[in-house]
């Protein structure tokens, strides 16, 4: 299966801010460095400005892959996979985050939704934060994550979401997924102001493709190209970079 982005390892700049002038800002100020290998879309401007037009934008400077994160996709009932897809194919999309809580019917329909769509299905089961499975006071079963991750990659799901504040666990879940997958890809939240550390999150996939998604660390400093820079070296001096 082709990879979603051009290089093995890089950072995707999570476009989680509220305006298109910041958000313009910050395009222009990450686009042509080495080792920005694609953007992700958020709820926040998508809901404030429509798809459409922010693929359109990203376009003015880039054909890097576009990733759309609804915050959380794949929560609701299965014959809404197709009409989400549509949605997204049609404004320019190239992969969409899904965290398929919903149960197992729904990861099933939406991500045949996607593939039908020629999107790259991404998909994730254990987020960034604590108190999310109920080992740690959460609502979700412990064992739920590795049904997810199993099920995504028995439909053919290649590219997968994992927490990037938590090394131990982003291995394990490799573990899982290198045995079920030929080269399994993986993106991560987390790094940055949450915690995470590329350097420590990409050793735990032992040189798999990886790719840190970052929002507030790079979009909130003063100097966005400066901030990406700083983690695209860190992202390209990584084992697997080559």
């Amino acid at each position: 299966m082709n990879s979603l982005f051009h290089r093995k390892r890089g950072v995707v700049p999570a476009c989680d801010v509220y305006d298109l002038k910041t958000f313009r800002r910050l395009i222009e100020a990450t686009y042509d460095l080495e080792g920005i290998v694609g953007y992700k879309l958020g709820a926040l401007l998508g809901l404030t400005y429509g798809l459409p037009q922010l693929v359109n934008v990203i376009r003015e400077y880039t054909d890097l892959p576009v990733i759309y994160d609804h915050q959380k996709a794949g929560t609701d009932i299965p014959r809404l996979g197709v009409k989400f897809a549509t949605i997204c194919a049609d404004a320019g999309i190239t992969g969409v985050i899904l965290f398929p809580q919903a149960g197992p019917q729904t990861e099933a329909a939406f991500i045949d939704a996607l593939f039908d769509k020629n999107l790259v299905p991404m998909v994730g089961g254990e987020m960034t934060h604590s108190q999310y499975l109920t080992h740690d006071g959460g609502f979700i079963r412990d064992d739920a994550p590795v049904e997810i991750y199993t099920l995504a990659a028995e439909k053919g799901v290649n590219h997968f979401i994992v927490p990037g504040t938590k090394p131990a666990v982003i291995n394990q879940y490799h573990r899982l997924l290198s045995g079920l997958v030929n080269e399994p890809e993986y993106s991560m939240p987390g790094i940055g102001k949450q915690g995470g550390d590329i350097t420590s999150a990409f050793d735990a996939l032992e040189g798999a493709p990886a790719y840190a998604i970052i929002g507030a660390s790079i979009y909130e400093q003063a100097d966005m190209a400066a901030a990406a820079r700083r983690f695209c070296a860190e992202a390209l001096s990584t084992t697997g970079s080559e």
